[in-house]
């Protein structure tokens, strides 16, 4: 739904700005990073599962998530990406006017200081190495939008910063060990991940090109972003297969509804093919990505 009359640097701006249902697709990563520690922690002694810690990474997944909205809503705008006439998707507030450019710039340095901040005290259970995982991580928020972006390489941060980082320290910061059971589950939760990104990049994919913006659809193609979207969700499912053979049948079996869906989702950007109705299988995605977060995790609780 279109939204209107938004008072310029109102409570309501900010909120739309901040992105809040991006914040599934933060809280996921981390979920199953926990989810694989809580399990695993059953073979450590009694106290190895830390909730402090816990809070502590998906506090900093959050602020994260929302310093890299507010830094690509602002350099998108300002790198003209983000034009108020022609966007085919959700409205940003700077291109909208609903947050000026001066209080976005003050407001990006805010979050990236507030998620270092939250970020700093994981050195004291993960070790003096995460903080430079999260330096990588605000260095590469900003990377994102102002050059990968546009070089056709935003799906591999996806997968990194997405899947590999968040999953694997999130259970390393737990447990001080690394499983090939937890990478695989990282690749896993980035493709799953990656889907968002792909819908999002197959609806820009003329605007794109025509701005300069070399993502991996522009350059494939149309058919191939397809392939590559309904892919992902496959790849996701094949590699979960380690959750079987790690004694965790469920975290396999649950998945599936997920794929169901991600299908469903498929042949509707099929459907649809161009246009703002894609829209609505970007949300159809979110969707999907944070019911396998669920998928997971409840597999791995429950057995």
């Amino acid at each position: 739904m279109e939204e209107t009359n938004i008072k310029t640097n109102s409570m309501k701006a900010w909120l739309l700005a901040a992105r809040p249902k991006t914040l599934s697709g933060a809280a996921v990563p981390v979920m199953i990073g926990l989810a694989l520690a809580y399990s695993d922690s059953k073979f450590y002694v009694d106290d190895a599962f830390n909730w402090i810690a816990a809070a502590l990474c998906m506090l900093f997944s959050f602020a994260m998530q929302i310093d890299a909205n507010f830094i690509n809503d602002f350099y998108d705008f300002v790198n003209g990406t983000d034009d108020a006439e022609t966007r085919l998707g959700p409205r940003r507030a700077c291109a909208q006017g609903w947050v000026t450019l001066d209080a976005m710039k003050k407001a990006i340095a805010l979050t990236t200081c507030l998620a270092c901040v939250i970020g700093l005290p994981l050195a004291l259970y993960g070790g003096l190495e995460m903080i430079a995982v999260g330096a990588l991580c605000v260095v590469f928020a900003f990377l994102y939008t102002t050059f990968f972006s546009y070089q056709g390489l935003g799906d591999v941060l996806v997968l990194v910063f997405f899947g590999l980082i968040p999953v694997s320290c999130t259970y390393y910061i737990q447990l001080h060990t690394m499983t090939w059971e937890v990478f695989l589950a990282s690749m896993a939760c980035g493709l799953v991940i990656d889907a968002l990104l792909i819908v999002n990049n197959f609806r820009d994919r003329d605007n794109d090109r025509l701005a300069g913006k070399n993502t991996i659809i522009v350059k494939l193609g149309a058919e191939a972003g397809l392939q590559l979207y309904l892919g992902v969700g496959i790849g996701a499912i094949i590699l979960g297969g380690t959750f079987w053979q790690h004694g965790h049948p469920l975290a396999s079996l649950l998945p599936l509804i997920y794929l169901l869906l991600h299908i469903f989702t498929y042949l509707k950007i099929k459907h649809i093919y161009q246009g703002k109705a894609l829209n609505l299988c970007l949300g159809e995605t979110a969707r999907n990505i944070f019911i396998y977060g669920l998928c997971v995790s409840l597999g791995l609780l429950l057995l």
